[in-house]
């Protein structure tokens, strides 16, 4: 399986907006075919799952678990309350190679996990091999980061980076500025037990080079990534994950900014840390 095969993304049920035709007032892009097969191939990127759940297809963590009792009351379609409201607890305090760690062994410590964790992986360091062996290292268990590390460097090989226009160590051009951001919106626990969970994330993610040159630019992207998670060596990390698009919502009617107004934002507006 190739990330050319665009593992994930059903034509089905999947949102495609129409951009302009010349987006940042100097990218010329190309033919409809190309254009999507690219803009797909990066929201597979996004989180790299195609390479992840085909290394772990087949594998299994062994433990038992339970459907989690998200508790609350609701009517009709109203969903119960501690499914949508915040619980008031801190999040993290403590951070690993910058990525939040130390998490609560609970199922609510486990969403913050999935919903952090799928920010790092929706990040511009998974483009860069070091960066990216010292994030797989730090969120996954050890036996599956040993077991991905070798197809996460195939797939991001300079060749597909190439495509998206990164050099090698994933930078873009000079003049222009790589976005990659992954948003989460919300989190379920699926099933959980005292050393396992499974946590399925909602997100929006940003991906593309903001520059008058660019012929891949920025667009956004909606997904649903569901991870398995172990409690081992004293936090939450990742045994596997997959990914399925959507729930895409209707476009609205806003108007496409250019490339410096975007690269400006990029700069200017930090991350979060997100708990449960």
């Amino acid at each position: 399986m190739s990330l050319g095969d665009e593992p994930g993304y059903p034509e089905t049920g999947h949102t495609r907006t129409r951009l302009p035709d010349d987006p940042y007032g100097g990218a010329r892009r190309g033919g409809r075919s190309s254009s999507r097969s690219l803009v797909t191939v990066v929201g597979v990127v996004v989180l790299l799952i195609a390479a992840i759940a085909f290394a772990n297809r087949g594998d299994g963590n062994g433990s038992s678990t339970t459907t989690a009792n998200t508790g609350g009351s609701g009517s009709g379609n109203q969903p119960t309350t501690s499914s949508t409201a915040a619980s008031g607890t801190d999040p993290v305090q403590a951070k690993s190679g910058g990525i939040p760690s130390g998490f609560a062994h609970n199922a609510q410590g486990a969403q913050s996990a999935a919903a952090n964790y799928a920010v790092t992986l929706g990040s511009t360091g998974m483009y860069n091999k070091d960066d990216r062996h010292r994030i797989v290292s730090n969120l996954y268990t050890p036996a599956a980061a040993t077991r991905l590390q070798g197809p996460m460097d195939a797939a991001y090989s300079t060749g597909f980076l190439g495509k998206l226009g990164l050099d090698a160590n994933g930078n873009p051009p000079k003049g222009s500025t790589f976005v990659s951001r992954t948003v989460p919106v919300g989190t379920e626990v699926t099933s959980s037990s005292d050393g396992a969970a499974v946590v399925a994330v909602w997100c929006n993610s940003l991906s593309g080079i903001a520059g008058n040159s660019s012929t891949t630019p920025v667009t956004s992207n909606w997904f649903t990534v569901t991870m398995t998670l172990n409690w081992s060596g004293g936090d939450w990390k990742i045994l596997e994950s997959s990914q399925k698009s959507g729930p895409t919502p209707v476009t609205g009617d806003d108007t496409v900014s250019g490339s410096d107004e975007i690269s400006k934002a990029v700069q200017e507006f930090g991350g979060f840390t997100y708990a449960r």
